[in-house]
């Protein structure tokens, strides 16, 4: 297969994002969409080049113009299209995360994952962000293994989106799910161990507080702090804050271990970064070694055609690139369903330790 032909599920910001990534692809294209929203639905065709537009999941499969599907809906809809999709064809799949949103969710994707029989691609993209990978090439030989790593995201509140959908926890799963699965997937990339407990503190401080929709105030979180251990005796913390958009840097990641440190700054969306202020922050990775002490920094530049193409820092591209090998049958999955999974069982156990005030267990992974 020289080109592939993609299917986009659910046509807000995100799928927008897709689309401009793939276009950028030099074996891809977007052939058909479909989102219940007509006027989304017609704008993606657009900036797809004239893409079909589906009115059903069975319309968007019945042919032969669709060989992998992207999956960019709201959150609380993944695992019930995952479903219907598995009861129609058997296509390659990049699923945006989170996989799912609540422990009863979870073990269906259990049940899915034994029925598919094509491959499955959780869009963990944090992963793909050249200053992130770069950090993760870097961190085991700049600090001699990790005994301790800090995620600081600092950055702005929860845009808008399509019916406001992202302002409930029921919608989302939870801050810590909807936003932040990304960090548990970088933790556990990055320790390469499995995590047995979460402890953790978080809630609405600042953010949506004096909105309502239908008579219903947001209940999404905007701060906490998880802590998270591993099997191996390592540990791991997260410091969210959603009210810091005027931060330097959105993400902060320091890894430390008995030679050394190594942090990574990565900046927000370029597009939030006021004109004024100049040209937008460049991201780095910082290493200070403990002896002979020597702090130096490097910039790690993304190329800006793929900063235009989205908010995340060219990952969004550099996901693609893998999962279009893989349905051309030239790349295995990097981000598998058990990835997936355990992103959000980490974000769920902390959700539930916040609202508890108590230390959550971790089953045994798989």
């Amino acid at each position: 297969m020289d080109t592939v032909n993609y299917g986009i599920v659910g046509c807000g910001m995100m799928g927008m994002e897709h689309i401009e990534n793939i276009g950028l692809l030099p074996h891809g294209q977007v052939s058909a969409v479909l989102d219940p929203v007509p006027e989304l639905a017609q704008e993606a065709s657009r900036r797809a080049g004239g893409a079909r537009v589906a009115q059903s999941m069975p319309d968007l499969l019945d042919g032969d113009d669709v060989d992998a599907l992207v999956i960019v809906s709201p959150n609380h809809l993944h695992v019930d299209q995952l479903f219907e999709i598995s009861t129609l064809r058997h296509l390659p799949i990049l699923c945006e995360k989170p996989l799912f949103t609540n422990p009863e969710q979870g073990e269906r994707i259990k049940v899915f994952r034994d029925r598919y029989q094509a491959p499955i691609w959780v869009a963990m993209e944090y992963r793909y962000m050249p200053p992130i990978a770069a950090f993760l090439d870097e961190v085991e030989a700049a600090t001699g293994g990790i005994e301790m790593l800090t995620i600081r995201e600092h950055r702005f509140p929860f845009l808008p989106k399509i019916g406001n959908w992202n302002r409930f926890n029921r919608n989302t799963g939870g801050t810590l799910v909807e936003k932040c699965c990304h960090h548990f997937d970088i933790m556990c990339l990055a320790m390469q161990s499995e995590p047995v407990r979460v402890m953790a503190s978080g809630g609405q401080a600042v953010n949506h507080t004096g909105e309502s929709y239908a008579g219903e105030v947001p209940d999404i979180w905007d701060n906490a702090f998880v802590i998270v251990d591993f099997a191996n005796g390592k540990r791991a913390m997260l410091d969210l804050c959603m009210f810091a958009e005027g931060s330097h840097y959105q993400e902060e990641i320091t890894a430390v271990g008995r030679d050394g440190k190594i942090e990574c700054l990565v900046p927000g969306p370029g597009r939030f970064w006021p004109d004024a202020l100049g040209p937008a922050p460049v991201p780095k990775l910082l290493f200070s070694p403990r002896s002979p002490k020597n702090p130096s920094e490097r910039d790690i530049p993304v190329d800006e055609t793929l900063l235009e193409a989205g908010d995340h820092n060219g990952s969004t591209f550099y996901q693609h690139e893998r999962f279009n090998a893989v349905v051309r049958g030239q790349g295995q999955v990097e981000v598998t369903l058990t990835d997936g999974a355990r992103a959000v069982e980490i974000a769920l156990a902390a959700q539930q330790s916040a609202i508890e005030g108590r230390t959550i267990e971790l089953p045994v992974a798989g």
